[in-house]
């Protein structure tokens, strides 16, 4: 076995053990920990603040650029959806069908 074999087993194991303890970290102590009010406040909006951390460079940017131009589909799609989410249903996943809709319709109506 060469030096490189070694240390590819070397890096393999040791990732391996941090894998099982980061995880069974949970699992070790005897008793739950009880989480504090203001941390189960937050992981309540967690998923909500995820998602709008991957949906808003896509609404405002192409590119690495901020659009410039309302001739963008991707604007009034987010604007359309967005009322759409807050005045009628609260329901995330109509609110991402709504948006799609209209962008698709932007896209091939008008050509956006």
């Amino acid at each position: 076995m060469t030096d490189r074999e070694l240390y590819v087993w070397v890096a393999i194991a040791g990732l391996a053990v941090v894998s099982v303890i980061t995880r069974g970290f949970f699992l070790i102590p005897s008793r739950p920990w009880p989480l504090p009010p203001w941390l189960r406040d937050a992981l309540k909006v967690a998923p909500l603040a995820a998602l709008v951390a991957v949906v808003a460079p896509e609404i405002f940017m192409t590119q690495g650029e901020v659009i410039t131009t309302w001739q963008d589909a991707r604007w009034p799609a987010a604007l359309v959806a967005t009322a759409a989410y807050y005045l009628w249903r609260r329901d995330i996943l109509l609110t991402i069908v709504i948006g799609m809709a209209v962008m698709l319709c932007l896209r091939l109506g008008v050509g956006w």
